[in-house]
């Protein structure tokens, strides 16, 4: 490709890679501050990345389902300022599908009881009390700590199947430091004795009288999707005469060591290519992709490119019934079937579905891009959605009406054996040689952040640029993740606490497993 096939998108002070939750979050930010901004998106029509709104024929829906609630009250504040007319409050509802039966979220213990059987609810007792009584002496996997805790039965049911679906390891290869960790504190005694509390009501605190947090129950959700929160951030940016660029893939990213600016380079779609010119530059690509396309070419690409991801996709069914089930969605862990999760969209919002006779639900399958589910043809896979929900008994294939794919490659970071010493290696190389490259978000970092912290990552790096420094460290958000989806939202002010402080705040539930050392 020549000069003459190259257009310029001119110089500015920052240049973004990636129009998700963190990279318009930091244009937004940016825009206000005064700073030129181009954003670059490789996707067509559709900002907000994983957290997109997908529409087809009027229907609405997530890729993935997003909760908006945060403890960060920069982030709710956000939230408030770009939607301050838009939210609407939800009843929260997900369950457990397990053979033909619904087991709530969190445990109610008679319901489990009578859903299992007498004959069933006492195997899984027995088999508690035997891995209590001879337990396996230094559990390496998913699979023996789990066994340890819960027994043998109650792992089959409630974690074997829907762990391996997610992510594509047998529950035996995965780290027993991984359910350590995320499964940290509970154990079969304490959840049937909370599950008892909460079915006869006795979940209450003595000194308030108020029942025990332990999920929430409602939570905020933008009325057309979360997609229509990053579409307003977009309108934004442009109205503060800033660009974001969409059909815009990063092609090439290009230090001058002499002149201290950036080239990127970006491919449209009808073959072109732009050159954009900046004096910093925010990343929320793919660390892999990332490093494959720096010049000079960093020491750590070998790390880099070891780097894994997993995929999934969404087949959302229209089915002509005006409600199939309450949730807002239904974790199946049925080993007949394939599908993982199951969305009902106008539980999220009636505005999501057009027709109130007719329901859209999205079924979500975990997969490897390029294996034979990702690679499955759109008609096939919509049939395959449409035998499954009748397997499952959750509608009749018959009140089927159409159905569509959406593939999100690059899901989930897979946190394998090296992936830590990979990303720390890319990590201190590109800080350390390039001051002006930041790297933000879940790809950004490789980290599997909620849309909060993808956010935060991206509001300390614009204040990192307005500073001229890295005032602030961007990778304690998130460090210490454990479940925290409960409390109040917005209550502390995470850009004010220390890093310790900030990322116990914005810790959640998103954890990945690692897969186990070899003996």
């Amino acid at each position: 490709m020549g000069a003459a096939d190259m257009s310029t998108g001119g110089t500015v002070d920052v240049a973004i890679i990636g129009a998700g939750p963190a990279g318009l979050t930091a244009a937004y930010l940016l825009t206000r501050m005064g700073k030129s901004v181009t954003v670059i998106e490789k996707d067509p029509v559709y900002v907000g990345g994983i957290s997109r709104t997908v529409e087809h024929g009027g229907y609405r829906f997530d890729i993935g389902g997003h909760r908006f609630f945060s403890k960060s009250k920069e982030v709710v504040d956000l939230w408030n300022e770009i939607l301050p007319d838009d939210f609407i409050q939800r009843p929260r509802m997900s369950r457990i599908y397990y053979e033909g039966k619904f087991y709530s979220y969190p445990l109610r213990a008679f319901e489990a009881l009578w859903n299992l059987g007498i004959l069933r609810s006492t195997l899984c007792m027995a088999s508690y009390a035997k891995a209590k009584a001879f337990p396996t002496a230094n559990p390496e996997s998913f699979q023996d700590w789990t066994i340890n805790q819960f027994g043998a039965k109650l792992f089959s049911i409630f974690f074997k199947t829907y762990t391996e679906k997610v992510w594509g390891m047998a529950c035996d290869e995965i780290s027993a430091d991984w359910a350590a960790q995320r499964i940290k504190g509970l154990s079969l005694g304490g959840a049937v004795l909370d599950g008892l509390k909460r079915s006869l009501g006795l979940n209450k605190k003595p000194n308030d009288g108020m029942e025990t947090k332990t999920l929430l129950e409602t939570f905020r959700y933008p009325r057309k999707g979360p997609g229509m929160m990053w579409e307003r951030a977009r309108d934004h940016v442009v109205a503060g005469g800033n660009q974001v660029l969409m059909g815009h893939a990063l092609h090439q990213l290009r230090w001058d060591e002499g002149a201290e600016t950036w080239r990127v380079l970006a491919n449209t779609l009808d073959g072109g290519r732009v050159a954009i010119d900046a004096r910093h530059v925010i990343s929320s690509a793919p660390m892999r992709e990332l490093s494959a396309r720096i010049t000079p070419t960093p020491a750590s690409l070998p790390e880099a490119m070891d780097l894994k991801y997993r995929d999934f996709l969404t087949v959302a069914l229209m089915i002509r019934s005006p409600e199939l089930f309450p949730d807002n969605w239904i974790y199946i862990h049925d080993p007949k079937v394939t599908v993982g999760r199951i969305q009902n969209f106008r539980s999220w919002s009636p505005e999501m579905v057009p027709d109130p006779n007719v329901a859209c639900v999205g079924l979500e399958y975990f997969c490897f891009e390029g294996d034979g589910l990702w690679a499955m043809d759109d008609a096939e896979l919509v049939k395959l959605a449409t035998k499954e929900m009748g397997v499952l008994g959750l509608c009749d294939p018959k009140d089927v009406e159409g159905g569509v794919v959406v593939r999100q490659e690059k899901a989930y970071p897979v946190y394998d054996d090296a992936y830590k010493a990979n990303v720390e290696a890319m990590r201190s190389e590109l800080e350390a040689s390039y001051p002006t490259l930041h790297m933000v978000g879940r790809n950004g970092m490789h980290r599997y952040n909620n849309q909060d912290h993808a956010m935060m990552t991206a509001m300390l790096t614009a204040k990192n640029i307005e500073a001229g420094h890295r005032k602030y460290d961007i990778w304690a958000v998130n460090e210490d993740a454990e479940y925290h989806e409960a409390g109040d939202e917005g209550a502390v002010d995470t850009i004010a606490a220390d890093a310790a402080e900030r990322g116990a705040a914005l810790a959640s539930e998103r954890l990945v497993p690692q897969r186990r050392k070899a003996a």
